[in-house]
């Protein structure tokens, strides 16, 4: 009955959870011909049961430490839901079995044996321990008799932390009356006849006679002894601590042995398995939070960014990572204020709904930008801390360039920051440094192949390549798709003729085709071009280069696209880094590096887990740039994020720059390769944005804003407007409701921000709030969480902007005309020779990535508002074919900044008490 009921609840939890089985380990030590039988006995009953049952063997030759190391590893395994220790332990070392079962985690101690499930079955806590399975076995066989055990005179022969103390406990916690008895009791005979349910675990063969037992009694006989017997084939045979044939005539209800006793401790284990595996999914139910969060309190005026963070105690990250439902295993800690996550939960969560997908966008900022981070922070703060919704913000990781350099941080402001945000903002987990390494391989990966091809002859070139090693020539994985590649079918490399070696070993880079440059996370302006080969050692061959910001690298591209490692990866081999002399594209599989990329960044690729102030979950993870890359933060942070939070719950995603630039990247490029759809858009605008749009003086970092800026005007405001309208309608226009969130500062009035809110209405907008979460926290964004809330509930119809099979020029017509409002496109000649090129190369169906000016929603940053009548000079086209698009340049593009003449780093310094960061981040 017990095994038939535990199926059926088996397979109810994984109908409800697919994927999901009860997990039961058992850890045997020795080779005990006993414990073989008993292991096979549970094994056999699980897999009747649909328990996943493991059987872990170390040999007799395990030590205490090794015992108590696979321990730790099995607490650690959450699919490992109970698991016990076999015992006695077959082992010549000397191992403290207190302490081996004490090692064991109580909420996996199926078999009830540490202390601390022992000391709660003592104090009475049934329902928050396990009980060992033999006593829960006999008072299971206890009820079915239909016996009250409430009252009734209870004896229990034996004192075995296994058997007689807890059957003791269990006993008299059901309100039972009940005497222990063992060896040494004078009296027994007596005390056994006074028995209304008698408990046997003596270890004695017989020992209690039939005419002790009292009429009526139950009679549970827990032994196993082995008595001489000549009518047998082994000469002996099992028999009950109690006198069987005599007791039964006595006794209303009685166990045989063997068959009574035993096979229930079997399955009151696998009953406990099941038990804990029902309180792990309660505890672990995805979507199910239970989280705490941080208690702001609030200063006016609002002290520096960093005053708050450093004011904030963060929670523990391991205590977040738990909060959100990650297991342990999946969370790798960097300090004790951000982890590393590893991507296998998406495959745990892979069969269970995606809650809803926010993205923050914002209108043409002004160069001091509008407040996207802060608002994205917020916004997470009030669904989270205020409405106590499940939420995860998925954020960038800022470049150190800017940071040391014009803009400062990028973890929000005021009250709404993810934490600390000095880590967050410095080096956090090195993902940029290992792109820098990365990105850098590739770059020495192609001048040296061009140096060793020009000073080597063919013959040479394949001895180095491929060298013979104890000689035994053999091509690597990477060069068996090399030659796949050119269509030699080859793997002995003996076999190939000279034009296959030729070919094979002559990449014939045209230097004048090489678009890979070097990287720093440094903004340096005297990089921008530089001459490279200089030294007398590369005889000569020099060449013009650069050197770019790391975060423009292609490898953050692949990385914030990439779904997977193994996609990196593939990504990595199709990056194409120049041309041929014959114009075929040399990729980084050409050049070989393809595997040694993946190994540096195989932590890169994992998420990074942070909090904010009011203690929600961050990810940040990938921070490619906004102009010549997609601008968001990667699709495995999203992915993860939206599991994790449940069908109900919120993923908050920001998008870098204004709508016409991130947003449109956002859904044209990141959700056609993650195959995600976006519930809301949140539009960020501020008055002083507006204010610039309908013809105010020019706004500058740096310099005080002119008095337009910090007193009423409507009239500017209200002109200015045309931005606004046209944002929501590039918004709009991908079938997605738009919530404009009217970010406030101290300088608008009450007016200003009524102005606003009323024009995004009148253009179209879902709903449009006024925000004070920079001041506030969490409470200042409420109305805002309130109206995504009802926006995520709306008919959302997303579609993409053009069909990527389109050609090049028509794909970016699209979007010039639809998205920037110009009147045409204008191809330079360079820009042209790119189409024809990426076209021929087979690159002509990727999306496409424009790189142009963030300050307008044209190419020209001056022309403000929402110009039309304009044609859009694309001066040139390069392609990242890994990433997977194509970028056209819209005028002038640095991709390595330069630093101000007062950078932020005159701010920055070490506290010389606490030792902690100073400065304006």
């Amino acid at each position: 009955q017990v095994r038939d009921r535990l199926k059926q609840q088996v397979v109810e939890m994984t109908e409800k959870f697919p994927g999901f089985r009860p997990g039961l380990a058992i850890l045997q030590v020795g080779n005990r011909d006993d414990s073989n039988l008993y292991i096979n006995m549970k094994l056999k009953a699980a897999a009747e049961i649909g328990i996943s049952a493991n059987h872990i063997k170390l040999p007799n030759t395990a030590t205490e430490a090794d015992v108590l190391k696979c321990i730790a590893s099995l607490n650690a395994d959450p699919a490992v839901h109970g698991f016990i220790v076999q015992l006695p332990l077959d082992t010549d070392k000397p191992i403290n079995t207190e302490k081996i079962t004490n090692a064991v985690a109580p909420e996996k101690d199926v078999d009830g044996l540490s202390s601390i499930n022992a000391g709660k079955l003592s104090r009475g806590d049934l329902g928050d321990c396990f009980i060992p399975c033999t006593p829960k076995g006999c008072m299971e066989l206890i009820r079915q008799t239909g016996v009250q055990v409430a009252g009734k005179r209870a004896v229990v022969i034996g004192r075995s932390k296994i058997v007689g103390a807890p059957m003791h406990d269990l006993l008299l916690w059901n309100n039972a009356t009940v005497t222990t008895c063992h060896s040494k009791t004078s009296t027994l005979a007596e005390e056994v006849g006074k028995a209304d349910i008698l408990v046997v675990a003596a270890g004695r063969a017989e020992m209690v006679k039939g005419e002790w037992i009292k009429p009526g009694a139950i009679v549970i006989d827990c032994g196993i002894n082995h008595v001489p017997d000549s009518t047998k084939a082994s000469g002996k045979r099992v028999v009950g601590d109690v006198a069987y044939t005599s007791a039964k005539e006595r006794a209303s209800f009685i166990t045989p042995v063997p068959g009574g006793v035993g096979p229930m401790t079997v399955a009151m284990l696998m009953q406990s398995t099941v038990e804990s595996a029902q309180r792990f999914l309660e505890k672990f139910q995805p979507g199910k939070w239970t989280i705490q969060y941080n208690q702001l309190t609030l200063k006016m005026p609002v002290p520096s960014d960093i005053e708050i963070s450093q004011s904030c105690m963060p929670k523990p990250i391991d205590q977040v990572a738990k909060e959100v439902g990650l297991f342990p295993d999946e969370v790798e800690p960097y300090g004790q204020t951000k982890a590393k996550v590893q991507l296998s939960v998406l495959n745990r969560l892979k069969n269970q709904p995606d809650g809803k997908y926010v993205v923050v966008t914002g209108i043409t900022p002004t160069p001091l930008g509008e407040g996207k981070s802060t608002t994205t922070v917020g916004l997470v703060q009030a669904l989270g801390a205020h409405l106590h919704q499940n939420v995860f913000a998925c954020v960038r990781q800022p470049s150190q360039g800017p940071t040391f350099g014009i803009k400062g941080g990028a973890a929000g402001g005021g009250y709404c920051q993810v934490v600390p945000m000095e880590e967050f903002n410095l080096h956090l987990t090195g993902d940029i440094h290992a792109i820098t390494a990365a990105n850098n391989l590739v770059a020495a990966a192609i001048d040296a192949r061009i140096f060793h091809e020009l000073t080597q002859s063919d013959q040479a070139l394949y001895n180095r390549l491929v060298p013979s090693v104890n000689g035994v020539r053999k091509f690597s994985d990477i060069q068996i798709r090399r030659l796949q590649k050119l269509g030699i079918n080859k793997t002995d490399p003996m076999a190939l003729t000279k034009e296959e070696v030729n070919s094979f070993v002559r990449l014939d880079i045209d230097p004048g085709t090489i678009t890979w440059q070097r990287v720093l996370d440094t903004n340096d302006r005297f990089l921008r071009k530089i001459t490279i080969g200089q030294s007398p050692t590369e005889k000569g061959f020099t060449r013009t280069a650069q050197f770019d910001i790391t975060v423009s690298s292609e490898i953050m591209a692949v990385l914030a696209l990439a779904d997977g490692l193994d996609d990196m990866k593939k990504r990595f081999g199709r990056m194409v880094v120049a041309s041929s002399k014959k114009g075929q594209p040399v990729t980084a599989d050409d050049l070989g590096v393809t595997g040694a990329l993946a190994v540096l960044m195989k932590d890169a690729v994992k998420p990074n887990l942070m909090q904010t102030l009011e203690g929600t979950p961050v990810f940040v993870h990938a921070g490619p740039f906004a102009n010549i890359a997609h601008g968001n933060s990667s699709v495995l942070a999203d992915k993860i994020a939206l599991k994790l939070v449940g069908k109900d719950g919120f993923v908050v995603t920001e998008a870098g720059f204004g709508a016409d630039i991130g947003m449109e990247k956002f859904f044209n490029i990141k959700c056609r390769y993650s195959g995600l759809r976006p519930h809301v858009v949140v539009l960020v605008a501020t008055v002083r944005a507006l204010k610039m749009h309908g013809g105010g003086p020019a706004v500058t970092a740096g310099v005080p804003l002119p008095k337009e800026y910090t007193e009423e005007n409507l009239q500017l405001g209200a002109k200015g407007c045309s931005n606004l309208n046209k944002q929501i309608q590039n918004a709009r226009m991908f079938g997605v409701p738009v919530v404009v969130a009217v970010n406030a500062f101290k300088t608008d009035t009450k007016a200003e921000l009524a102005l606003v809110v009323q024009h995004a209405k009148e253009a179209g907008a879902f709903d449009a709030v006024e925000c004070t979460h920079w001041a506030e926290g969490g409470k200042g964004a409420l109305a805002l969480a309130r109206a995504v809330q009802r926006a995520s509930q709306a008919p959302s119809n997303f579609r993409f902007l053009y069909n990527v099979e389109l050609p090049v020029v028509d794909k970016i017509r699209l979007i010039a005309q639809q998205v920037y409002g110009a009147r045409d496109i204008e191809l330079l000649p360079e820009a042209q020779e790119k189409v024809a090129l990426y076209t021929k190369q087979g690159f002509g169906n990727l999306p496409i990535c424009m790189a142009k000016t963030h300050l307008s929603l044209s190419h020209d940053p001056e022309q403000k508002g929402a110009p039309t009548g304009f044609v859009l000079p694309i001066r040139d086209i390069r392609a990242s074919v890994g990433a997977g698009f194509l970028y056209p340049l819209v005028g002038t593009m640095s991709t390595m900044p330069g630093l101000p003449t007062r950078p932020c780093f005159y701010d920055i310094d070490l506290d010389p008490v606490s030792g902690g960061v100073n400065g304006l981040f």
